[in-house]
């Protein structure tokens, strides 16, 4: 800026001191020669005079005095010359009369023979220079004319024209020093100003409006970006609270933001993932695929395995007008949806399978019957079978419509009041031929305590573990049950000295239809789902379940109930 306005300022002095000097050196030069002419009129008249009264030999006293020359007067010199009437040249300061041809031709002459005196301005023959002539008629007829040459008036303007000259370089040196010192504060005045606080600045009164327009788009840009912060921080506190994974990158797969949920479910151990490619996240094919469609400007969708879970990956690009800005990537964890699905399948699978064997069992006794092939005295033994397995099938499809009640939670009795240790003693005295058919030893302890809960659903949970407590003992062994309240909640114990359930089963004894030893437990009539609706009706009680075994010296489970 300080050279654009130096060079602008000396250029600007530099051509109004041209445009003087030169316009001046015309003024003084039209003037001059105005000057001159009226000169050379007057030193006509004069000679004129002096020839008249002396006689043509004035003209060569003037000669020898060096008049002609302009010595004497110390001016432009002079060319005289004395032309007679018919042409002839009498007398030349400049060349011999005899050798210079008439002259009657001139402009001036004739103009002097017509009128008394003639002027004209061209270029002289003799000297070959360009000349102003004034002619003027003599009393005797003769013409006298005096001359002077144009470039006689140039070299006495030589003198002014070097003085403006050196004038003109000091004006503009003392320009350019001046102007440097000028733009040097200006430049300073203005380096010197508070951008950030147009308003506090004390400075040249022509600054005041962009200084104000700058405070006021200074104040704009501090609003636009407090309302920018305000969004971006609803963004991430939005993003980072949400259960779903949040990724969004630019169109060339540059992470633009990533939330704390996307960098958990995709185990990413990086501190800081931003501006990086969003393959540093993860490198396999299914999810290198989606990342390419949305790039592409295709919506996408994978199933990817995380650790022990699943996650569902969606991918969709970022459009303005067809052309991809980027795209955004939606990670759920679907773990429990897929393990559901699983489940589910497992389950149709395991019910599709415990209910065909007894329904075979059943088909096969009927057909021996209907078909008369059965002895009379196996009719009993066959309508037995077939009226346990029946029995089973009922209990199996009781169980299954259970689950599925307490699975959806609804159409569920009102919660009441029940005394724990008086249901757990009615259950025992169901459970005791059972008992006492394998030489089972049975205790029970404890206070009465009372919880809120649906009768049958606790009434079938307990059943379930104490019928296990006594299919799964060995023969002639032990069941502790006991009730007591800790603190604020209820808790009912059932101990077996059975065989015991390895450390590796124990998640997964809750789960439907699966069983530890299959074989034993198809002795001993179970359907699998036992232990699984005590799970269920625990979550439906708000109970915590809890099974202890070492897998060798038997089993307890715990229900800890909220006491009334």
């Amino acid at each position: 800026m300080r050279g654009k306005i130096l060079r602008f300022v000396c250029a600007a002095a530099g051509l109004s001191i041209v445009l003087t000097a030169v316009f001046t050196y015309f003024a003084v030069y039209w003037d001059y020669t105005a000057a001159v002419k009226q000169e050379l009129a007057v030193e006509s008249a004069y000679i004129g005079t002096a020839v008249e009264l002396s006689g043509p030999q004035y003209l060569e006293s003037l000669s020898r005095t060096g008049v002609q020359d302009g010595t004497r007067s110390g001016g432009l010199p002079t060319r005289i010359t004395l032309v007679a009437p018919g042409g002839q040249v009498l007398f030349d300061t400049s060349a011999g009369a005899e050798s210079m041809e008439n002259h009657l031709s001139r402009r001036e002459i004739r103009d002097a023979l017509e009128t008394g005196t003639g002027r004209e301005t061209r270029l002289s023959q003799t000297m070959r220079k360009q000349t102003y002539y004034y002619a003027r008629m003599l009393q005797d007829g003769n013409i006298l004319r005096t001359a002077k040459t144009t470039d006689s008036i140039f070299i006495a303007l030589i003198r002014p024209v070097i003085i403006t000259v050196l004038i003109a370089v000091f004006i503009f040196t003392a320009a350019a020093v001046i102007s440097s010192k000028v733009t040097g504060m200006l430049v300073e005045s203005i380096n010197r100003l508070n951008l950030d606080n147009p308003g506090d600045n004390d400075t040249y009164e022509e600054l005041s409006p962009l200084l104000s327009r700058m405070k006021k788009q200074n104040d704009m840009i501090a609003f636009q970006l407090s309302e920018q912060r305000k969004r971006q921080l609803q963004f991430t506190a939005i993003t980072d609270n949400m259960r779903e994974g949040l990724v969004i990158m630019d169109q060339n797969a540059l992470v633009l933001s990533c939330n704390k949920s996307a960098l958990k479910l995709l185990e990413v151990r990086l501190e800081n993932i931003e501006n990086q490619n969003v393959l540093v996240i993860r490198r396999d094919e299914a999810f290198r695929s989606v990342v390419e469609q949305a790039i592409s400007g295709a919506t996408a969708e994978t199933l990817l395995a995380s650790g022990a879970g699943h996650l569902r990956i969606f991918a969709n690009p970022v459009l303005d007008n067809r052309t991809i800005l980027g795209a955004v990537l939606l990670i759920l964890d679907v773990t429990e949806q897929e393990d559901r699905e699983r489940l589910r399948r497992e389950f149709s699978a395991n019910v599709s399978h415990e209910l065909k064997t007894p329904l075979m069992t059943i088909s096969g006794y009927a057909e021996i019957m209907a078909g008369g092939l059965a002895k009379p005295e196996d009719t009993g033994h066959f309508a037995q079978n077939i009226y346990g397995e029946s029995q089973r099938l009922i209990t199996l499809i009781g169980d299954i419509l259970l689950l599925s009640r307490l699975d959806e939670k609804h159409e569920m009795p009102p919660a009441e009041k029940i005394a724990l240790l008086s249901l757990t003693r009615t259950i025992l005295e169901r459970i005791s031929g059972a008992a006492a058919e394998r030489g089972l030893r049975i205790y029970l302890d404890g206070e009465e305590a009372e919880i809120t809960g649906v009768q049958h659903i606790l009434d079938e949970m307990l059943y379930n573990l104490l019928d296990n407590a006594v299919k799964y003992n060995r023969q002639g062994g032990e069941i502790r049950v006991s009730v007591k309240t800790t603190g604020d909640e209820v808790e009912i114990s059932v101990a077996d000295t059975g065989i015991g359930i390895a450390p590796s089963e124990q998640e997964r004894i809750f789960e439907r239809f699966y069983r530890v030893d299959k074989s034993r437990s198809k002795a001993a009539g179970g359907t699998g789902l036992g232990l699984s609706i005590v799970k269920h009706g625990a979550a439906l009680h708000n109970a915590r379940l809890k099974v202890y075994s070492d897998g060798i010296s038997g089993s307890r489970f715990t229900l800890r109930f909220q006491k009334v």
